[in-house]
């Protein structure tokens, strides 16, 4: 997906080997880790602070519509809380208006906001606590007899990060405390601003001075914006701010629910639906979901990261605002469709109004195709089936015409864009039009088109299978598995994409590879065998088709482990885009990879139907049920109960009242199809 426009960049190479130095060791295996960070009881995680974890740095993101930031925060050496926050405002664009063209500042702590008492600054403290869901707090101790917990998070509709400060009197005697009127405005320059001049600013709302007997509490906040010149300044309520987060926040916890036995996953599954939903920007073009990260990919889409990776997960999510940025991404998308069947760029940047394809063809009309089938089926909505058919439709027809001699299907790169080979066909771009062909079968029908060109899309897929298997099968460093293109000779991380479309043929030969250690490490999947690369769509997409392939014991043992280091670990607590590239960003549809593991992997449900699906769900041997709740796909809301019984595996559906419509048992390994028209009936 990455334009390599940051090449030459001289900060970012520092930071890049600053991580190789630093960062997790990736060939460690999995052992017995003491986690910082624990499961609090109210859905978030807590880290308990020890004067032994000291000093400490990490990074989190966090975004709403019109703002987007990565959090860079730490202890120093005596225990103090200190952050920089590199925020960016993806609709104030800079020139040239390219993918990284949102206006940026990092911004430091507030020194001059900070409370007086007895006219002395208060000092920095010692942090006792920190909590993450969604935002960031920190508790900490101050000798002058005060406990501070500040909260960072984002505006969910204004371009605004927040501090909200709150002080306690934990002495036995009455304190005056001065918060200090504070305020810094920057001007941006006119030539540097597609909008002319931007104005930056950062202050106190709540200032003053009050007296608090021993006990007592008093909030205030500390607000950085920007805004055109010619806009209004920002007069908000931090009250008000700090309750649409926390409404944001509960609205995605009770919608697609998961629950089993391992805690641990059920808290990384919540905490990803939040990463990726919170990261659509309210821009001139409409919703877009963007990916974020140190590179500022925002209020732009691409073909791999939103139509091939978060929009398949919105309709089971249920957010509205998801559900429209995926619709209107394919909507972009579908504008460059033409007669002459060019590529679609792999992104469209800028608010929609500019695109880039610096990589050429990776695959990306395959990755469409897969996506909006997939969606489009899901979302159980015809209307969508529709207005996207054509842009489908011309995608595959673009993939058939792609079709070299031996039935592979040719493409440029991949989605990683030449940092790794890929020949001039690879096994992702393969996988994904065989995948496209089998949904938009079924959409087709749904549609009401030609029998024929139903047929005509099932038989491409049986002939893409068999050429998978003439062109890509082979022993690689021992293993009976795929070679990624032809020549291939490393073990890559993405010979797992049978898998995740329903090719099982090299299925144990392929698990045994991925789990080998010539790719597995603590962090998850090597990008290639005998390097330090990391990138975790790869890991998530590894870890779903090892369970669709009825691997469920051991994918379970390596998910447990990598989602403990990405939930409990050194950086958390979402998973990332790569290592060492980009200091291990917390992209946003790498989140909604994670959940695809549980949906479709460990559910095992994919749509064939505006009102049906196919399930086999593979419980793992040492739980006995587990439930997916609230689900929002097929244009309703239900809930998936999944029991063993002895050699048995039921399933019960439930619809949005409790009420059970569907229930049966069968063997591990056996699929179950349901139809809700019918049952509903």
């Amino acid at each position: 997906m990455r334009s390599k426009m940051y090449s030459g960049n001289s900060t970012i190479f520092t930071i890049l080997l600053l991580i190789v130095n630093t960062a997790f060791s990736l060939n460690a295996q999995e052992g017995e880790d003491n986690y910082n960070w624990q499961l609090g009881e109210t859905g978030e995680i807590v880290w308990n602070v020890e004067s032994n974890d000291v000093p400490h740095k990490d990074h989190i993101a966090m975004s709403g519509q019109f703002v987007d930031m990565i959090l860079e925060w730490g202890l120093d050496e005596s225990g103090g809380f200190y952050a920089d926050r590199l925020i960016r405002w993806p609709m104030l664009r800079t020139l040239p208006d390219d993918t990284h063209a949102s206006l940026q500042r990092k911004l430091g702590d507030a020194v001059l906001s900070r409370p007086r008492v007895n006219g002395n600054i208060v000092s920095s403290g010692k942090v006792e606590k920190i909590n993450i869901h969604g935002f960031l707090s920190v508790v900490s101790e101050h000798a002058e007899g005060l406990k501070s917990e500040i909260t960072i998070f984002p505006s969910v509709l204004n371009p605004v990060i927040i501090d909200r400060i709150k002080w306690t009197n934990t002495s036995d005697h009455p304190m005056e405390i001065m918060v200090p009127a504070w305020k810094k405005e920057e001007q941006t320059a006119a030539e540097k601003g597609l909008s002319g001049v931007y104005i930056i600013s950062e202050f106190v709302v709540g200032d003053g001075t009050f007296k608090l007997a021993a006990g007592e509490s008093m909030t205030y906040a500390v607000v950085r914006a920007a805004r055109k010149s010619s806009d209004a300044p920002y007069f908000g309520n931090s009250l008000t701010e700090w309750a649409a987060r926390e409404e944001f926040i509960r609205n995605s916890s009770k919608n697609l629910v998961l629950e089993t036995p391992d805690l641990a996953l059920n808290r990384l599954f919540d905490f990803s639906k939040i990463r990726a939903s919170e990261s659509i920007f309210s821009t001139r073009g409409g919703l877009m979901h963007g990916p974020g990260g140190y590179n500022k990919y925002l209020a732009a889409i691409w073909a791999n990261d939103q139509a091939e990776y978060v929009n398949p997960f919105f309709p089971f999510l249920g957010d509205p605002a998801g559900n429209e940025s995926a619709l209107n991404s394919f909507r972009h998308f579908a504008r460059y469709i033409n007669p002459e069947y060019k590529p679609i760029p792999s992104s469209i940047v800028a608010e929609g109004r500019g695109f880039w394809n610096g990589a050429g063809d990776r695959g990306d009309m395959a990755m469409i195709a897969y996506g909006a089938s997939r969606f489009v089926l899901a979302s159980g909505n015809k209307e969508y089936g529709e207005e996207l058919w054509p842009l489908i439709s011309w995608c595959l027809e673009f993939s058939e015409r792609k079709q070299l001699a031996n039935g592979s299907i040719a493409s440029d790169s991949d989605e990683l864009e030449g940092r790794f080979p890929a020949g001039n066909a690879n096994l992702s771009t393969i996988s994904l039009y065989y995948d496209a062909l089998i949904s938009s079968s079924f959409l087709a029908e749904e549609l009401g088109k030609d029998e024929k060109l139903v047929q005509k899309y099932r038989k491409q897929a049986k002939g893409l299978k068999k050429a998978i298997r003439k062109n890509f099968e082979s022993k690689v460093e021992g293993f009976d598995t795929y070679q990624y293109f032809d020549g291939n000779k490393k073990l890559r991380s993405w010979i797992c994409f049978p898998l995740t479309v329903g090719i099982y043929d090299r299925a144990e030969g392929t698990v045994d590879a991925l789990f080998s250690p010539k790719l597995w490490t603590k962090s998850g999947l090597l990008t290639q065998s005998g390097t330090t690369t990391v990138w975790d769509r790869s890991t998530l997409y590894a870890l779903r088709g090892v369970f669709q392939a009825g691997y469920t014991d051991r994918g379970l043992e390596k998910l447990e482990a990598f989602s403990k280091t990405r939930l409990l670990g050194d950086h958390v607590p979402y998973v990332i885009e790569a290592f060492p590239e980009q200091n291990q960003s917390h992209l946003s549809a790498e989140s909604a990879l994670y959940c695809r593991i549980f949906i479709e992997g460990i559910f095992g449900i994919r749509p064939i139907g505006f009102s049906s699906l196919e399930c086999t769900p593979n419980l793992p041997d040492k739980w006995g049920k587990m439930n997916l709740k609230n689900i929002h796909a097929f244009g309703m809301k239900w809930d998936m109960k999944v029991l063993r019984n002895k050699s048995m595996i039921g399933v019960e559906i439930l619809d949005g009242s409790g009420k059970s419509v569907y229930k049966k048992e069968l063997p591990q390994g056996q699929g179950h199809s349901i139809n809700f028209n019918e049952l509903l009936k």
